[in-house]
């Protein structure tokens, strides 16, 4: 099968299409004919280096996928949403992988189409939406009504956790955004003030709330930002981190946190089991899925591209210009 390699830590250019041997599927396992895969922040981290795999895991990026199920390991059972069977159409986020012609699924992580699905489409939806649930629903505590900030709203976790925050807990929903073109798309979106984060963000998010903060904040930039969002938050508020990308250091201040009883945590799913994600997808399914279906929640799509152009997909994300997912076709045919 076709697949798509890391030669060396870098650049886009680093990507290499290559052939491997088509995986067979284990116990508890589905194999998957890949139709598409979408490209995400951590794809881009682990091409440069910054991001390995979890013990077990394929050395192959893509974390999510969207096919048909080919074969069926031994031990399958409806352990999540589904039972996969030989030619079902299916959605699913894997521990790597994607990147291919065919991918190893856990069973538990498949999800069918939401109605009215295409596999590109459908492709742009596990990984968000699960990091997203994950982390504002699970984590974040979110309550009906609450006040949110999402760093860097445009991002494809961004606008999943903006939809869900809005429309499944009625959440008053605030933003960052780098330029006006994307605040002006969190505004069509439902975000009620959007802010430029390469400005003076927490004092003007600090105004437009009156001064009283943020029940959750979920960010991926860490670092520096750490004490400011702290700073944000409410009485009780919650702050949860994607990632480190500015610094895996911070200094707070430990008495705000005892004294307005904080919550700082983090998150990463990749290393999680299959049945903790099966529990997530069954959510998913239950309650995000229809909200898809009848266009109450979208996920936009910013490009498409063949998986020999992975090269030219990676530097969109590179250059922090995607509104939404970018998607790779790995079979224009199964379309």
């Amino acid at each position: 099968m076709r697949v798509i390699e890391i030669t060396t830590p870098g650049g886009p250019e680093v990507l290499r299409l290559a052939e491997r041997p088509r995986p067979e599927p284990g116990a508890g396992e589905v194999l998957v004919r890949v139709v598409a895969a979408g490209v995400n922040r951590p794809d881009v981290q682990q091409r440069r280096g910054l991001y390995a795999p979890p013990p077990g895991a394929s050395d192959i990026p893509g974390l999510d996928v969207a096919g048909v199920v080919e074969a069926v390991g031994p031990d399958v059972a409806c352990a999540g949403v589904v039972r996969p069977r030989p030619g079902d159409a299916v959605c699913a986020l894997v521990t790597g992988g994607g990147y291919a012609e065919h991918c190893v699924v856990p069973a538990p992580q498949c999800m069918p189409l939401p109605t009215g699905f295409g596999f590109v489409q459908a492709a742009a939806l596990p990984e968000v939406f699960m990091t997203a649930w994950n982390n504002i629903i699970r984590l974040g505590r979110l309550g009906e009504g609450e006040t949110v900030l999402m760093q860097g709203g445009t991002s494809g976790v961004g606008l999943a956790v903006i939809q869900i925050a809005r429309h499944l807990r009625r959440a008053r929903v605030f933003a960052t955004a780098g330029t006006a073109e994307k605040r002006r798309v969190l505004a069509g979106f439902g975000v009620e003030g959007t802010v430029d984060y390469h400005g003076d963000w927490d004092t003007e998010l600090r105004t437009l709330t009156g001064g009283r903060g943020f029940d959750v904040i979920v960010d991926g930039q860490a670092g520096p930002y750490t004490a400011r969002q702290m700073d944000l938050l409410a009485e009780d508020g919650r702050l949860v981190l994607l990632a480190t990308h500015l610094g895996t250091r911070a200094e707070i201040d430990l008495r705000a946190v005892v004294r307005r009883r904080l919550t700082l945590t983090g998150s990463t799913l990749r290393p999680r089991p299959p049945a903790y994600k099966g529990r997530l997808a069954k959510e998913l399914v239950d309650q995000v899925w229809p909200r898809l279906a009848d266009g109450t929640i979208t996920m936009p799509i910013c490009a498409t591209f063949p998986l020999e152009q992975v090269a030219e997909a990676h530097a969109v994300l590179d250059a922090n210009a995607q509104i939404g997912k970018v998607v790779l076709v790995v079979d224009p045919a199964g379309l």
